[in-house]
């Protein structure tokens, strides 16, 4: 697999309106240009969940990889994302109090219903030509 250096990979729901929401806000943060997105969907999406030997028929969640170091999914995911944008944000590592299974449960609950609440879509995002060289 041929992934950027020194970059963290999330992989997300590519027809997701919510998870395509989610990809908007971390670029809007990413001060540190720390973060590359790979849709779940994709050729490499699939490489990379073989490779870290994740099942998403099993797990149906955003996949934060930080290759050659570990990787996170469900609430971890989102608080490991969350603390890299520093300031405010870091005060999400709080959330780690917060027992595992509780967390993932109430993730869980929003994964399940998401496409309800917030639609699909049809293709993946187009993004601006800026904006493109953060996607995998």
């Amino acid at each position: 697999m041929n992934l950027p250096e020194h970059k963290k990979i999330i992989l997300f729901d590519g027809v997701c309106n919510l998870c395509n929401r989610m990809v908007q806000f971390v670029i809007k943060h990413d001060k540190k240009d720390l973060f590359r997105f790979v849709a779940l969907q994709s050729e490499l999406g699939q490489e990379i969940q073989r490779h870290i030997g994740i099942d998403t028929k099993n797990i149906d969640s955003v996949i934060l990889y930080d290759p050659g170091h570990a990787y996170y999914y469900k609430s971890s995911a989102a608080i490991e994302i969350m603390q890299e944008f520093g300031g405010v944000f870091y005060a999400a590592r709080l959330f780690k109090i917060i027992p595992n299974a509780l967390r993932n449960g109430i993730y869980d609950y929003v994964a399940r219903n998401r496409y309800s609440w917030y639609g699909k879509t049809e293709h993946c995002m187009m993004p601006t030509p800026e904006i493109k060289a953060k996607f995998l």
